[in-house]
């Protein structure tokens, strides 16, 4: 089958250089970043208080890492980051590339630029970070079949999903998809994060979901009686990502003044 390729024009690319960009790195976001050297790894920057700030995909370049990341919030996290910087042998510089996916490519030969498998789930296959298409004669990849399938398998895309400072990342099914580690050691809110694991039970958290209709980003959901049950972020040809309170996941649920009708998804 023809590779097929989708410019994801909501990511862009950090460049991490210097002597101390692993440790450096480490000590603030919820992976460990060790581990790129064998593969790309899933990871956030929390609040101190456990709750998203920013997410990314870092990947391995030689001695530098590079960082896949919304594009509309990097200079905010670039600003973050300078924030921890202090004397650290850390550069951070904006790359001039961008982030593919590429399917029906099973491996990375053939391919131009930095390859790597999703790390989140392995349905989306393989990124690409290259200034220029990194597979000659590939088709183009339909924007929307990237979206369902990320939708179905719930793989939330940065703050298009998560709000800033509201959502606990493991609230965000981040265990599942590969974006924490509870081995590793400290970084900005790990207590939280550790507490959440070991000590409670998650009442809320990203589902998806299948929809009778089409409704806007942010919609509420609600119970037959009018309670509240969780709340709409995206969705694509019938399938949305939603965060719901447990509670209700096996309840008769609508978006709030429709009668588009929402049931939690069966993953195939």
């Amino acid at each position: 089958m023809t590779a097929q390729i989708l410019c994801l024009k909501n990511r862009a690319v950090l460049r991490l250089s210097g002597s101390e960009v692993v440790s450096f790195l480490n000590g603030l976001v919820t992976n460990d970043v060790g581990k790129t050297s064998e593969a790309a790894v899933y990871a956030a920057l929390l609040t101190p208080q456990g709750k998203f700030l920013f997410d990314m995909i870092i990947v391995k370049d030689g001695v530098d890492l590079l960082l896949d990341v919304e594009a509309k919030r990097k200079d905010a996290l670039i600003q973050r980051l300078m924030m921890y910087k202090l004397r650290s042998d850390v550069t951070i510089t904006d790359e001039p590339a961008s982030v593919w996916a590429v399917w029906h490519s099973e491996t990375a030969q053939g391919i131009s630029g930095i390859a790597y498998a999703d790390p989140r789930h392995k349905s989306l296959k393989l990124r690409v970070i290259s200034a220029t298409p990194p597979v000659d004669g590939a088709e183009e990849l339909p924007l929307e079949d990237y979206e369902e399938r990320r939708i179905r398998h719930c793989v939330p895309d940065s703050t298009r999903d998560i709000d800033v400072e509201k959502h606990f990342w493991l609230e965000t099914n981040a265990e599942k998809l590969n974006g924490v580690s509870f081995t590793k050691g400290c970084y900005v809110g790990q207590e939280l994060t550790a507490r959440m694991k070991h000590k409670t039970t998650l009442k809320k958290s990203f589902m998806a979901v299948e929809l009778t209709g089409t409704a806007e980003p942010h919609s509420e959901i609600e119970t037959e009686s009018g309670k509240s049950a969780g709340t709409l972020y995206t969705s694509m040809n019938g399938y949305g990502i939603a965060f719901m309170r447990h509670e209700y996941q096996n309840a008769i649920l609508y978006v709030k003044d429709s009668d588009v009708r929402v049931t939690i998804y069966k993953k195939d």
